[in-house]
């Protein structure tokens, strides 16, 4: 004699349990896209986090290779710069700064720091307002490394064949820049781990 009510017990217990299996896997898939959406969501709030900090550090090297250094490396001390609108604090004194522009880093002198770590003595530190309600950044900018050249601050161009020239009788010597290497960190104040870095060689 078949047992037809026991068979149709099975059916439903299997029925149960791929029903179960059906329903994991969906709030596993659910989990899941949820898990992603969030990583996405926290992934997009840290590049524009260091988005800003870049471009903070990028203005930092701007500043100083095409505003600080061109104007003390012809003799105007460091600190008589002003601070650009409230924006520019010296953090070293003039000796070690006009040291840094115009000797090799050997020659320096223990006061002079040339740790690679901008934020640790910088030369100069820069101020920058937030946007809106946003804290404020602080660029910290530090040359770390000079190689000595022949760079002229008289006006005269030293560009030229290197040889005496056959109407002038006048020299042009080859030209040889200095060449500095600039470390500079851009972070917020309230935040210092949102910061970006950034390594620069100018040749001046």
């Amino acid at each position: 004699m078949t047992n037809y009510n026991a068979g149709h017990k099975n059916q439903k217990g299997i029925a149960l349990v791929t029903a179960l299996l059906l329903t994991l896997i969906g709030l596993a898939i659910i989990l899941a896209a949820v898990y992603f959406v969030t990583q996405g969501t926290k992934m997009s709030g840290f590049q524009k986090k260091y988005a800003t900090a870049l471009k903070a550090s990028h203005g930092g090297v701007e500043i100083i290779t095409k505003e600080i250094i061109p104007k003390t490396i012809g003799g105007t001390a460091l600190s008589s710069l002003g601070t650009f609108s409230s924006m520019l604090s010296e953090n070293t004194t003039d000796a070690c700064f006009t040291a840094k522009l115009t000797t090799a880093t050997n020659s320096w002198g223990a006061s002079c720091s040339s740790t690679l770590d901008p934020t640790n003595n910088p030369d100069i530190t820069l101020t920058l307002n937030g946007v809106g309600s946003q804290p404020n950044l602080t660029v910290y900018a530090k040359i770390v490394d000079t190689v000595p050249g022949n760079s002229d601050t008289s006006g005269i161009s030293l560009l030229g064949a290197g040889v005496v020239q056959s109407q002038s009788g006048i020299i042009a010597p080859q030209h040889f820049p200095y060449i500095y290497r600039v470390e500079v960190q851009g972070q917020r104040q309230t935040n210092p781990d949102e910061k970006a870095n950034l390594s620069a060689t100018y040749a001046y």
